[in-house]
């Protein structure tokens, strides 16, 4: 298999070859297909789920900001990989530039790192939506709003960038087999013969800022927003205030458990067979599910949803 290997390499010299999600070609064509329709879905979904956010004024509170701002992350999340994937698929050629690689994780790793602080704001919101009702309008004003998705954006740009530093210095001596459907951090330095100890402090030390801080501030504030809850006297109440966090709470629990379990477990214990398919699922099955978790359980969305349709319809007919 190696010697197969640097023969493919002697060919694409200069990229990276791409032994894809599984390597049992007989389930390229059902992955294809599978892969194919839930881009399609997670496109539709997320661009749906913006529209309705942006154009819908009854959709103009701050955690539709937040929400419009999450199915932005996810539909380039879908695109910065997915793409890439479905044309190595139906291509014999199954490569990927350097600089494309480069690019690839780059901007995964950003959006992966901004998810992190808007999930942590739209857990923020909720808590004083629900703690301090009175004041909701006037703590989480638009300014702050604007100010906490610009730190999102800005802090995931920051990490990405020391990564990529770090990472395009490493050495490959001539490995460029990577066992995996796209370009990640992870990945790359395994495929290195360098000493990487620097890049996996390094990485685990911005990642588990990233993760395990939103993530205990996220913790925080539904473990308030718990008792807040139990304090409410009319069940109707509990069971709306409950509704409104749910959604948030699924789609938390898909998006950091696969990121704690790839990103923070020991270098010596990654195992890429295991990491490329928990990539394949945060990277398409939860911004696939996403949409439909908020779509489903909120009944403004689908209402805004509902009257988006009616207008284009309208529209459509004239």
């Amino acid at each position: 298999m190696r010697s197969n290997n640097q023969s493919l390499l002697g060919t694409f010299t200069g990229n990276f070859f791409l032994l894809g999600v599984s390597d049992r070609p007989w389930l390229e064509l059902p992955l294809f297909v599978i892969l194919l329709i839930s881009y399609v879905l997670a496109v539709l979904g997320n661009i749906a789920i913006i529209l309705v956010s942006r154009l819908d004024p009854l959709l103009s509170s701050p955690m539709y900001i937040f929400l419009s701002h999450l199915s932005f992350l996810d539909l380039c999340y879908t695109t910065t990989t997915v793409p890439q994937m479905l044309f190595n698929m139906g291509s014999s050629k199954k490569t990927i530039s350097y600089s494309g690689c480069t690019v690839q994780y780059a901007i995964f790793h950003w959006l992966g790192c901004t998810e992190c602080v808007v999930l942590a704001a739209m857990a923020l919101d909720r808590y004083v939506a629900i703690c301090k009702p009175l004041r909701y309008a006037v703590i989480m004003n638009r300014p702050l709003c604007q100010q906490l998705v610009g730190t999102a954006w800005i802090s995931g740009f920051g990490n990405s960038l020391v990564q990529v530093v770090l990472t395009v210095q490493l050495p490959f001596c001539g490995r460029r087999v990577l066992n995996n459907f796209f370009c990640e951090v992870p990945a790359m330095i395994k495929l290195s013969c360098a000493n990487t100890s620097i890049n996996d402090a390094t990485l685990a030390v911005l990642v588990a800022f990233f993760v395990l801080v939103p993530l205990v501030l996220i913790l925080i504030s539904y473990g308030f927003i718990a008792q807040a809850v139990m304090r409410i006297k009319s069940s109707k109440g509990r069971s709306k205030a409950f509704g409104t966090c749910s959604s948030h709470l699924i789609v938390v629990s898909l998006f950091y458990l696969p990121a704690i379990y790839m990103y923070l477990q020991p270098p010596s214990s990654y195992s890429q067979d295991q990491g490329k398919f928990i990539s394949l699922f945060y990277s398409i099955i939860t911004p696939t599910l996403n949409p439909f978790i908020y779509t489903l359980r909120n009944k403004d969305v689908k209402g805004a949803l509902r009257r988006l349709w009616e207008r284009s319809w309208r529209l459509f007919q004239r």
